[in-house]
């Protein structure tokens, strides 16, 4: 699907989300951040709080977080968790 983009939470004790999404909100360390399909490469501390991924069935998952690393790719969203 041209419109959703892959998204993977993980920590180093397990993969928490892996899936297709239209839409990622997270903390990053200047702001809240938005990530739709097509965003532009970006890598980024994220701060304590809640990840909202916006499936792409249009259900909604949460996923609070510790901090950690936002990696953004042409495929893909991985976000790495400190803890989840």
């Amino acid at each position: 699907m041209a419109n959703t983009i892959h998204v993977d939470v993980v920590s180093a004790e397990e993969q928490i989300f892996s899936g297709e999404a239209e839409f990622v909100a997270l903390p990053g360390e200047a702001g809240e951040l938005g990530i739709y399909p097509k965003h532009t490469p970006l890598i980024t501390r994220i701060r304590p709080g809640a990840v909202r991924i916006q499936t792409a069935n249009g259900g909604e998952e949460f996923v609070f977080v510790a901090g950690g690393i936002l990696e953004v790719q042409p495929n893909g969203v991985t976000v790495l968790a400190d803890t989840a």
